[in-house]
């Protein structure tokens, strides 16, 4: 088998109220600086 190397990552979920409240909090989380991604469930 080939060689993985797994590195771990730590994340958070925050819970929008909706589209406009999940680009809002986006908006400000990116403000201060944090790597983000967007996820729709």
């Amino acid at each position: 088998m080939g060689e993985y190397k797994y590195k771990p990552q730590f994340g958070v979920i925050v819970i929008c109220k909706d589209e406009k409240d999940q680009k809002e909090v986006y908006e400000r989380l990116k403000e201060e600086g944090l790597t983000l991604k967007i996820v729709n469930v």
